[in-house]
């Protein structure tokens, strides 16, 4: 059974490890996403790495509620959970654009 105690302390326990992995991940991966549908890509290629982003971000955002959870309110908290929310902001941004503005090729 999964224990959320225990996921969360694992959480607080490895940050460092957590963070240096998510924070490049979010970025690149949003980045991926962008360079992606500027270049016109098929609806799929943009849609991949938008959903993997988002993965990152949101896992991001529940690695920083553990640490509002036991009252950590510091400045890197908040800079993390907005870099999170702006990743996904973006990301489901660029696919709601990329669908709306994609030229869309007649077969």
């Amino acid at each position: 059974m999964l224990d959320f105690n225990t996921l969360a302390e694992f959480s607080r326990t490895h940050c460092i490890g957590i963070c240096a992995f998510l924070v490049p991940a979010n970025l690149l991966t949003t980045l991926v996403t962008v360079v992606w549908a500027f270049q016109q890509r098929g609806r799929q290629q943009v849609q991949q790495p938008a959903a993997i982003a988002s993965m990152f971000a949101l896992v991001m955002i529940l690695h920083v509620y553990t640490w509002f959870q036991v009252g950590v309110v510091m400045a890197a908290t908040y800079i993390l959970l907005s870099l999170a929310v702006s990743c996904l902001i973006i990301n489901w941004g660029t696919v709601l654009l990329h669908r709306r503005f994609a030229v869309q090729s007649p077969l």
